[in-house]
């Protein structure tokens, strides 16, 4: 599917609220409009840092290969690379905006200075390259681009690193699930494939979650 069918849409999430966070149905239904606007909300608005985007970047490459998601891998590439590279200007943008105003927002449900504060380790530890690396972690891909933002970094610099990343996050985990995509078994099983991949990339993420909420906790941020 390529064109998003407003009227299914709805009716599929309404019937099962779960489905929001199941990537092949999100692909099956919302085509590749929606898997547009998932990468860039995931990757430049920073309440949706929950988005599924490493798993939606694979499975759309699965479902080129069975044909669910029509319009050629190379343009479903294309199209994530550059809803990847947009949402990264919107975080610099939003970063940009409201400066150090971040470091004095309460935590809520959608913000918590935890993340904030990861993101922000990675980009002082790993400078430009943060927002390379920073893809493939899931909170620091949606924190580090605000971060460079608050700091103001130099916007060229900002443009080359994130479209270096945007190509070296979706290409290879594209490329490999429509190979993989092309496995019966895989074609079979991708949910179970998909919940494994979740885990994988989720898990050393709440590690660093956890550890850093303990820190925060016995020294307080001086923010």
């Amino acid at each position: 599917m390529i064109i998003l069918d407003i009227g299914e849409f709805f009716r599929t999430f309404w019937e099962n609220p779960g489905s929001l966070f199941n990537p092949e149905q999100l692909i099956k239904v919302g085509g590749l409009i929606l898997l547009f606007i998932m990468i860039f909300a995931e990757t430049g608005i920073f309440f949706c840092f929950f988005f599924p985007g490493d798993s939606l970047v694979f499975a759309a490459g699965v479902l080129s290969a069975t044909g669910d998601l029509r319009g050629g891998i190379v343009i479903i590439i294309l199209t994530m690379i550059t809803a990847a590279t947009l949402g990264n200007f919107a975080g610099y943008w939003f970063g940009k905006s409201i400066g150090s105003m971040a470091y004095k927002r309460k935590d809520s449900w959608f913000f918590k200075q935890e993340y904030l504060s990861m993101a922000e380790k990675f980009y002082h530890r790993y400078g430009g390259l943060a927002l390379m690396a920073g893809r493939f972690f899931p909170i620091i891909r949606t924190f580090a681009p605000i971060v460079a933002g608050i700091i103001k970094l130099d916007f060229i610099h900002f443009i080359l690193y994130t479209v270096a990343g945007a190509v070296t996050w979706v290409v290879p985990l594209a490329t490999a699930g429509y190979f993989l995509g092309q496995i019966p078994f895989v074609e079979d099983n991708l949910e179970y494939f998909l919940l494994g991949f979740v885990i994988v990339i989720t898990t050393p993420v709440i590690i660093r979650l956890i550890q850093e909420s303990r820190k925060k906790k016995k020294n307080p941020d001086p923010h």
